[in-house]
């Protein structure tokens, strides 16, 4: 399957791919040639075709488990303060997306949409520590009886130029659904309650909607 988000893309890389490899099998007559413009443009394809993959996975709804909202690999595990919403300390976990990792955003809790704003913002690298607080980013905070108010950020990277976020305040969310996307390489951070069990590590894989970030304490 693919995310609707894709479907432009899909066409256009399409639509480009089909003209090239008609135009090259008509206008070229040098095979090498011919042959390597075809192969590039079908990579190029394919390359588009695996970024808007969204496959299919069934989530077990655990109220007392907090999951990783997209796929991509744990690079912070640390207390910081939290400026925008919260305005105190929490434990941030932070799992980066490279261009090869499946980029559908989903809930990690189900609960109620408290709080959904987008901040236009700069292009930084999506590891870089400013990235957080500078990039084009969404901040969203669902809130349930289990875990209270937990704040998730969709952050932009240096190849990211748009962010989707279908959270909108006082929508009630279901765990591991659709939440939106992010293309081109990007971040996501949590910020969870001090004293929060983390069941991840540093450098660990996360996947979407399976892995377990967090449980109850």
């Amino acid at each position: 399957m693919f995310h609707k988000e894709g479907t432009p893309s899909i066409l256009l890389g399409t639509t480009l791919t089909a003209v090239i490899l008609l135009l090259s099998d008509y206008c070229i007559e040098t095979n090498w040639i011919k042959m390597t413009i075809q192969i590039l443009a079908l990579v190029f394809l394919i390359i588009i075709l695996q970024f808007f993959r969204n496959p299919k996975r069934s989530v077990i709804l655990n109220e007392n488990q907090i999951l990783s909202p997209v796929d991509g690999k744990v690079v912070v595990i640390e207390e910081v303060f939290e400026k925008e919403y919260f305005k105190d300390k929490r434990i941030q976990v932070s799992i980066f997306m490279s261009p090869i990792n499946v980029h559908v955003t989903r809930y990690g809790l189900s609960g109620i949409v408290k709080f959904s704003k987008y901040h236009p913002g700069k292009f930084l690298v999506a590891w870089h520590p400013k990235a957080s607080e500078e990039n084009e980013r969404t901040t969203i905070v669902v809130e349930n009886e289990t875990f209270g108010a937990i704040l998730y950020r969709q952050i932009a990277g240096a190849l990211a130029k748009r962010i989707v976020n279908y959270a909108e305040e006082g929508m009630q969310v279901i765990q591991g659904t659709d939440a939106g996307f992010i293309k081109f390489g990007s971040r996501v951070d949590l910020f969870l309650p001090v004293g929060t069990p983390i069941n991840v590590e540093l450098n660990q894989k996360a996947i979407g909607g399976k892995t377990v970030i967090a449980t109850k304490a």
